[in-house]
């Protein structure tokens, strides 16, 4: 691989504009196509075999008009003035109803003047449309519409809002500031690294071209496949981060050839050669940690992790292309427009050296303290509260979050997640007045936690009953999952109970994930565990390495049951707390994390760590190669290296922090757990715990059975190849500062 790679390498330099030329065209082209086509978004919380689905299903099956998927609109009306009943403003609201009735695709028009329509205040009203022939896809903007048509209130005075505008496409997150903040951050400490503008300017180039195919590819990808509303921006998070880092430790390799005078289509060609493996073999480690999410039986979860994997796959391929094409093209420009006193970085080495030559003398006690650390920083985890999300904890003031309020207010928490049970009967019957109906409308309403349920609906079949039901909680409560379990367990000679709806689904979705979240771990650990072993031949190294990444989830973890569960801090990162709440409840404001978070964290943080742990091995390892000793290596691989990671994790870190600003509450902890375990893994894990364990196995970290050795294929990632010093240079220019 290493060398397709170093002549892959030396062609794009000598072809700089042409690669140069592709990839801008590609990137270009696919994002124009990605604009003028832009795809719908589905966050379907959906999972095929399970009950959700079931009743979904069923509920198709003849039950009239609106009970498809998107086949119910309803607009929430609120008199803040007085009632609804009030002569005029039932009149404008009435007007309303007529221009909704005129609308395509309407079939039935529910007024809020009915039973259960209206609130006990009477000053929040419930219209209720049902559909036919309609684009489910297009629900957005056919609730736009419908919401138009109720001027005619608005017009009275009162306040008209689409109690369902947070349907998947119109909550689609949007690009922000966030982009721009990253990079921004990422540029200063490449600057701050390299001490050249020139070379600074390069990774972000490099991943903002990578992060616009990736994109462009995904949202084309839209029309075929169901794509999650937070697709666009976790590929966008992960491929500005990635797509940075891998062209910064490419980057830092060549300029260090170039100030040993080496030429620079060879310089070039020995950077791709060795460090791009690396940043080959990092990438597959991640899209591999990824694509094991498909067996966690959630399609939702499956998908954003292909999707994420399209933005890695990006970022590897700008890196070995259009990187070293730039590179080809500048030169010894690269070292061009100098920032005074910075990059010369002529005692970070000897300072990451000191570093590992202390922890060398002191393996033991680093041992204890970094473990110490480590576990208070995970303690907290114990605590983590897995829950799902809904329009309560949406930003203040947008409309989504106005409508839950104003239906908690006028008709309960629950109203905002009902519950939709079909129940299958024995045999066929005419009516809802059927006793068999009525029976199991009984047993609903004596489940504990359920506070209304609506008239039963029979289907044309007359073979299932539907009964739109509403708990005591919020959909976010976790005592609506256990109503769900409840009602599910319901037995009736005959009938089969199923429970739909979102609060169902995502019940389903977290069983599912305490089911499968063990082998998803297995298998991340396990084919992980087996890339080290072939790239290093070392089997205790390749197991120590699996366990230290897991180390760093502890403390992600942690943080995000500290920031969310725990409420401290979850107002400083952006959620919204009650409007009512006090000053404290506004800081320290708990917030249910979604319980597929965790396993999609855990494969995008597993393949991340696995980035900074291949360059410090191979680093130290190189080392151990020349004089034997260990200590030594380990305190030279952590000299060579300490820098390069520590630049890698700032930008990572950055990159993260700047997300947190989304509206998204899963956005905020993808963001918050990325950016605390990045900064954990590159301080305490690859500057303390890794380099101490090192040197107390001593050499048993390169020990491998000769029954093994002669099994393993001569595959090796090289990230930091020794200097050829004795190979014929022929440009010898004066050494230049090279920075990282």
């Amino acid at each position: 691989m290493a060398l397709w790679l170093g002549r892959l390498g030396g062609w794009c330099a000598r072809h700089g504009k042409i690669v140069l030329a592709l990839w801008v065209i590609a990137a270009a082209a696919l994002m124009g196509a990605n604009l003028a086509f832009s795809s719908p978004t589905s966050n379907d919380a959906s999972i095929p075999g399970t009950d959700a689905q079931r009743a979904h299903d069923l509920m198709k099956e003849g039950f009239g008009p609106g009970y498809a998927q998107g086949g119910t609109v309803q607009l929430l009306v609120y008199s803040a003035d007085g009632p609804l009943t009030e002569e005029k403003r039932q009149q404008a609201v009435e007007r309303s109803i007529a221009g909704l009735r005129t609308m395509p695709h309407v079939v039935q028009v529910d007024t809020p003047f009915r039973r259960g329509g209206i609130a006990s205040n009477l000053q929040i009203g419930l219209i209720t449309i049902r559909m036919e022939g309609h684009d489910p896809d297009k629900l957005a903007e056919t609730t736009r519409a419908l919401s138009k048509a109720a001027d005619p209130a608005r017009a009275a005075g009162m306040e008209v809002v689409p109690a369902d505008s947070s349907t998947p496409a119109d909550k689609e997150i949007k690009t922000g500031p966030s982009e721009i903040i990253g990079v921004v951050c990422a540029l200063l400490v490449l600057v701050f690294a390299f001490g050249t503008l020139v070379a600074a300017m390069i990774p972000i180039f490099a991943a903002l071209v990578s992060v616009a195919s990736g994109l462009g590819v995904i949202g084309l990808l839209g029309w075929v496949v169901d794509m999650p509303k937070q697709a666009g921006i976790m590929a966008t998070m992960i491929g500005l981060g990635v797509g940075i880092d891998y062209a910064l430790f490419l980057l830092s390799r060549h300029r260090r050839l170039l100030a040993q005078g080496v030429p620079v289509v060879e310089s070039v060609r020995r950077t791709v050669s060795s460090s791009g493996g690396a940043v080959v073999f990092a990438g597959g480690t991640v899209i591999i940690a990824l694509s094991a999410l498909m067996l966690a039986g959630f399609p939702l979860l499956a998908t954003l992790g292909w999707v994420t994997g399209i933005s890695v796959v990006a970022a590897v391929l700008t890196s070995i292309t259009l990187v070293p094409a730039m590179l080809g093209l500048l030169g010894h420009r690269v070292n061009a427009l100098k920032v005074p006193f910075l990059g010369r970085g002529g005692s970070s080495g000897t300072g990451w050296a000191g570093l590992g030559s202390w922890v060398a003398r002191r393996p033991w006690g680093t041992l204890a303290a970094s473990v110490a650390v480590l576990g208070a920083l995970a303690a907290p985890a114990l605590g983590l509260k897995l829950g799902s999300l809904d329009e309560g904890y949406g930003a203040q003031g947008s409309e989504s979050r106005r409508a839950y309020e104003l239906m908690a207010t006028g008709f309960g928490p629950g109203s905002n997640g009902p519950l939709i049970v079909i129940a299958q009967l024995p045999s066929q019957v005419e009516s809802a007045k059927d006793p068999i109906v009525e029976e199991v409308a009984r047993e609903v309403k004596a489940v504990d936690g359920v506070a209304h349920v609506a008239a039963p609906k029979v289907n044309a079949s007359g073979r299932a009953v539907l009964l739109q039901t509403v708990t005591e909680y919020a959909p976010s409560d976790s005592r609506a999952a256990g109503v769900v379990r409840d009602i599910r367990a319901i037995a009736l000679p005959g009938v089969d109970v199923h429970v739909g709806g979102k609060v169902a689904g995502l019940t389903d979705a977290g069983d599912r994930m305490a089911e499968r979240t063990p082998l998803v771990i297995g298998v991340v650990v396990l084919l992980s565990a087996l890339l080290l072993l072939l790239a290093f031949r070392a089997p205790v190294v390749a197991v120590k390495s699996a366990v230290m990444n897991l180390v760093s989830l502890g403390a992600a973890f942690g943080a995000l049951a500290l920031v969310f569960s725990f409420g401290l801090g979850s107002g400083l990162v952006g959620m919204d707390p009650p409007a009512n709440a006090s000053y404290l409840q506004t800081i320290f404001f708990s917030v249910p994390v979604e319980s597929y978070v965790p396993l999609l964290l855990f494969a995008v943080l597993f393949g991340l760590s696995m980035d900074y742990e291949v360059f410090l091995l191979t680093a130290v390892r190189q080392a151990h190669a020349r004089h034997g000793d260990n200590a030594r290596a380990v305190a030279e691989g952590l000299g060579s290296t300490g820098r390069v990671i520590t630049s890698a994790a700032l930008i990572m870190v950055a990159v993260f922090v700047a997300f947190i600003a989304y509206p998204d509450a899963m956005v905020k902890t993808f963001g918050v757990g990325l950016a605390v375990a990045i900064a954990v893994d590159a301080t305490i894990i690859r500057g303390f715990l890794v380099p101490a364990t090192m040197v107390i196995l001593g050499r048993w970290n390169w020990w491998c059975p000769r029954w093994l050795d002669r099994l393993l294929p001569n595959l090796s990632v090289e990230g930091h190849e020794e200097e050829e010093e004795d190979e014929p240079v022929a440009e010898r220019r004066e050494p230049v500062g090279a920075g990282v």
